[in-house]
Order: C-alpha cells, then structure tokens, then sequence
C-alpha cells in the first residue's frame, strides 16, 4: 500500500504544480505534454482527483502505515 501512498502524493504534486502554473503565466502543462482534451490528459485529470480523494479518505491510514503522529 505504500506505493498507492507514493504514487497519489506524486500525482497531487503533479495537479498542484500544474494548476499553480495555469493561474501564474496561463500554461497547462499537462495539455501541452498530452494535447487538449486526449484521452491521456483526462486520464491524468481524472487520477489526480482520484489521488486527492484517496487521501482524504485515508490521511489516517496512511500516518498510521507511515508512523507519522
């Protein structure tokens, strides 16, 4: 499990970082790494929500597993 623990902190980074840029200088990364409106970046959209969610949900598993008070 502590890789879905990884692998949802990257990807919220991800999220965090490209909208930080989009509301800076207007750039979304990751359409202009993917295209606009793919397949691929909504799967990326949609895996960063889902990464958000999961760790709402989890915040306390996931201290627990990652002995964090």
């Amino acid at each position: 499990m502590k890789i879905v623990d990884v692998l949802a902190i990257i990807l919220l980074v991800i999220g965090g970082l490209n909208w930080g840029l989009v509301g800076i200088a207007d750039l979304n990364v990751v359409e202009k790494i993917f295209g606009t409106a793919t397949g691929v970046t909504k799967l990326v959209y949609i895996l960063v929500g889902l990464s958000a969610i999961y760790e709402i949900i989890f915040v306390k598993t996931i201290q627990k597993r990652w002995n964090v008070r």
